[in-house]
């Protein structure tokens, strides 16, 4: 969806847009023609002359040209939005850009806060984005770096002071980085394996995010001097919000085979080799600016001192630290760090000298900072040393925290074999009832005795779970926990699904005996995920909170992290909740879970730290973050955000710095106001909650209604390209949880992708003018509130303005055409006119909350839509005639037609600009 533009300036980002498009299509069209592509070339959209009508001849080739067409078009409008946001810096008016610093400091301001009191919420923030690999991620890791270097030729063309011989080289690049676009191809020709995924998720933890911290910093001062606030509240190295990172590609195995105890250690090894690697290069480019004469400043004596002990310490490896730059302290104090690190050419090695935690590596930099400060090079320590301690805060030795979930019902089963294996009979644990689980969890955690021994011979769900946790317990033995992140608990439905990790966790090592009692190392996280599940959510946190280990496991994190109370993570699932009753449901239900949870670690002196699992999609939970931030329940946040940053998304957002700072810019600075307004404010409530109540339920029976309408699944297997997608090789996991043919099993992403690619988006509206309509008809004063307040309370805003795009989105006249291959006349009609007669009345009540068509009410949604309306419709056409084919073909030269079926599904992906 759009990047953010102040309405003032749609005109000139489009003038903008068009002319960049212009020239890179320009490109790829002569690229075409020169390899002898020109009918290829003469149907690329955005033509002045138009596009051919009729069928291609060749619909594979047309497909991957459209598909690199959309690529171009979203580097283009990523570029304009950029060079949009430095235009408005230059002319102070960055304000006027929702989300960003200047936007928020200034609205604190307004409010009355100064900045003392902004400051001393800057220390308490913390964000934690965490990368996964779901089955979202259509493109390839070569051709994303091809698209980055499109993308830097494109920022090179700002340079107005090029001569003209130096932009006609400009061209030829382009040129030639297309033709190996056009030669490389976009889709995987086999599943990516786990590995691939893993690289990925490095590269952006390795090359990217470590390069953004700088201009994240250089951001968040310039705003700052812009309010007039004292510079020197920002001096100190912890005065600034804390960023870090968290992974699931590797740790995540919940209906994911592939991910066995191998992957996970492959992955922590590989994580911390990286994390090394990375502060190596830092470390050593700060030696060669570090270059400090001695005979031009008096080094401090403890400097001096400390290079002389610590070289003696380190035995022939300091000799060599200290011999490199004679009569230079500051930078014999570095080539030191450097020696002390547990790596040496580029691998992972352990000496005696070595530093055991970054905590070691931070406190070192800290005092030759003072050092630096001791000679008054604070200039220097600021802009030289600070990025680098910046980057160890960050990244650690661990580089991001990995998560290791499994699923409830996959840990049951892991108990009965455990049982069995300790002649218990287990089969009786998967049917005893809560009271009857919970009577034998808490007499077996009672005692720090194991079920079994490690030679014992396991089911597979017992063997697979504990080889996993062995592993993790490892790591922790010989690092420590900071590379670790929680223990998740997917489909959390009873307080025995948390307390059978902690005997998980006892089998291997995860636990250990206090004096109060055995106690786990690891944070234990219930995922909440249906709409039933979060209604019962306070009432199993409640329980678990007042449960004697997980009071005494708290209390011990509380002691290893350093935090002013207990805290206790909670994972949120925006995906299952929307595939299970809509979006309004689902929002309003988060909404109100999170308001209780918060409220029921508050009667614990507990504070509740939620885990948002958002994915890709509207339908997923995606939305402007600003919003997201803003419509947050009051005292929900406290300054620490953890979300998913999923599959395609990962890459739209960070693969290029100055996108990737200001999508964590919006991240960082909205956690940091909503914060601040939470706490300087009184928590209250809004009139308007008990009606948004009554239209989620409103909503989510309209939507419960047309999925269990007989015979839809047969019309969603028939309407939507589930089956090519079910056969894509997108991403590694399985699209379904257990492989039942049924709307439950199947998981939400392709669930979502599905619809999407059809262009009904059903998850994303259905039911909200039900609901609507309801409203008005029997509480005409609360539907003019409602229409009020839209722009008023976020909350609501978030709901009403996601449905709104996801309305634009969808498209009657296309999702006609999906319908059509639905066979079965009486079913195709009973379920489209279900739809179509629900888009209409949604369509119809959105207008009354606009005051208006959608079109002229959110132009930058439109303008984003009709771009890429002429290539969409051509793919979509292309789509729907291959799986006629593809469906009633068989044999080899069946799988010749999906690979070009599966080239449409990745073309329109990167048209609309998202896949699930």
């Amino acid at each position: 969806m759009p990047t953010m533009i102040p309405r003032t300036r749609l005109d000139e980002n489009a003038d903008k847009i068009r002319e960049d498009l212009q020239f890179v299509m320009d490109c790829f069209r002569e690229v075409l023609t020169e390899l002898g592509e020109g009918e290829i070339a003469d149907r690329l959209p955005w033509s002045d002359d138009g596009a051919p009508t009729g069928k291609t001849t060749r619909p594979s080739r047309t497909a991957q040209s459209y598909s690199i067409a959309f690529q171009l078009l979203s580097m283009v409008e990523e570029n304009a939005a950029v060079q949009m946001r430095r235009k408005l810096e230059a002319e102070g008016k960055l304000a006027k850009v929702s989300g960003l610093w200047q936007q928020n400091l200034e609205r604190l301001k307004e409010r009355g806060l100064s900045g003392e009191e902004i400051a001393d919420v800057l220390t308490d923030v913390r964000v934690e984005p965490v990368l996964t690999a779901h089955p979202t991620e259509a493109k390839r890791a070569t051709v994303l770096e091809h698209h980055r270097r499109m993308y830097l030729l494109l920022v090179d063309r700002e340079n107005r002071v090029w001569t003209p011989s130096e932009r006609k080289e400009l061209r030829a690049s382009m040129k030639a980085e297309l033709e190996r676009l056009w030669r490389t191809g976009e889709i995987y020709l086999e599943k990516p394996d786990l590995a691939s995924e893993r690289r990925n998720a490095i590269h952006y933890l390795r090359n990217v995010f470590p390069d953004v911290l700088p201009e994240l910093d250089r951001r968040l001062n310039v705003a700052w001097e812009e309010m007039d606030f004292d510079p020197a509240l920002l001096h100190r190295p912890d005065g600034r919000p804390s960023l870090r990172f968290g992974n699931w590609v590797g740790g995540d195995r919940d209906g994911h085979p592939l991910v066995t105890s191998d992957v996970t250690r492959e992955t922590l090894g590989e994580l911390r080799t990286n994390a090394l690697q990375l502060l190596v290069e830092k470390l050593t480019e700060l030696t060669r600016r570090l270059s400090l004469s001695e005979f031009l400043q008096a080094p401090p004596e403890p400097l001096s001192e400390t290079v002389a002990v610590i070289a003696e310490d380190l035995g022939e490896r300091g000799r060599r630290a200290v011999e490199r730059n004679p009569d230079e302290p500051w930078r014999q104090f570095v080539n030191l760090m450097i020696a002390r690190l547990p790596i040496e050419d580029g691998a992972r090695v352990e000496h005696p000298a070595a530093y055991e935690t970054p905590d070691a590596l931070v406190d070192d930099l800290m005092f030759l900072r003072e050092q630096l400060l001791a000679v008054d090079a604070d200039r220097i320590a600021r802009r030289d040393l600070d990025p680098v301690l910046r980057t160890v805060q960050t990244f650690g030795f661990h580089l991001a925290a990995l998560d290791i979930r499994q699923n409830s019902q996959f840990h049951d089963e892991a108990v009965a074999q455990l049982m069995s294996a300790a002649g218990l009979q287990g089969e009786r644990f998967l049917e005893w009832d809560e009271e009857q689980r919970l009577d034998f969890l808490n007499r077996e955690l009672s005692s720090p005795r194991p079920l079994t021994h490690p030679d014992m011979e396991l089911g597979e769900q017992a063997q697979a779970v504990l080889d996993a946790y062995r592993e993790v317990s490892q790591y922790i033995k010989e690092y420590g926990p900071e590379g670790i992140g929680a223990l998740i608990i997917s489909m959390t439905r009873s307080l025995s699904d948390l307390l059978v990790v902690y005997l998980l966790a006892r089998e291997t090592g995860l636990t250990m005996q206090t004096e109060d009692g055995i106690v786990c190392r690891l944070p234990v996280v219930p995922l909440f995920e249906t709409i039933d599940d979060l209604h019962n959510a306070p009432g199993i946190l409640d329980d678990f909170l007042s449960h004697p280990m997980t009071q005494r496991s708290l209390a011990y994190l509380q002691e290893e992290h350093g935090t002013s109370q207990p805290v206790q993570q909670v994972m949120i699932g925006y995906s299952d909740s929307n595939k299970d009753g809509g979006i309004v449901s689902s929002l309003w239900n988060l909404y109100r879970g999170q308001d209780a949870l918060a409220d029921v670690g508050r009667e614990h002196g507990v504070r509740v730290r939620f885990f948002h699992g958002r994915g890709g999609t509207i339908s997923r939970g995606a939305g402007p973050t600003h919003r997201f931030i803003n419509a947050l329940p009051h005292s929900s946040l406290q300054g620490d955000l953890r979300l998913t940053e999923q599959g395609e998304t990962i890459a739209q957002k960070y693969a290029n710095r100055l996108n990737a700072a200001y999508h964590l810019e919006l991240l960082i600075a909205g956690t940091t106001g909503a914060t601040c307004r939470q706490r300087y404010s009184r928590k209250k409530g809004h009139p308007l909650e008990s009606t948004l109540d009554r239209m989620a339920e409103k909503s989510r029976a309209a939507y419960q209604q047309l999925i269990h309408t007989d015979g839809f699944v047969p019309f969603f297997r028939k309407a939507t390209p589930i089956d090519a997608i079910e056969a894509s090789r997108i991403g590694s996991r399985p699209a379904r949880r257990t492989g039942k043919q049924t709307i439950a099993d199947l998981r939400a992403i392709p669930w979502v992708f599905s619809w999407s690619q059809a262009r009904f988006y059903l998850s994303g509206w259905y039911g909200t003018g039900t609901a609507l309509e309801w409203l008005q008809e029997e509480h005409p004063d609360a539907f003019n509130d409602v229409k009020q307040q839209n722009f008023i309370w976020s909350p609501l805003h978030y709901i009403i303005s996601n449905v709104a795009t996801s309305l634009a989105t969808a498209n009657p006249e296309i999702m006609r055409q999906y319908a059509g291959l639905v066979q079965d006349d009486d079913l195709r009609e009973r379920v489209m006119s279900q739809i179509e007669a629900e888009y209409d009345r949604t369509r119809r009540m959105m207008e009354r909350i606009y005051s208006g068509p959608l079109a002229e009410k959110r132009p930058n949604v439109q303008q984003y839509l009709d771009l890429r309306q002429e290539g969409l419709q051509t793919l979509h056409r292309q789509q729907i005639d291959l799986l006629k084919h593809w469906r009633h073909g068989s044999g080899s030269g069946n799988d010749e037609v999906l690979l070009k079926l599966l080239l449409t599904v990745n073309a329109i992906a990167n048209g609309l600009g998202t896949t699930g």
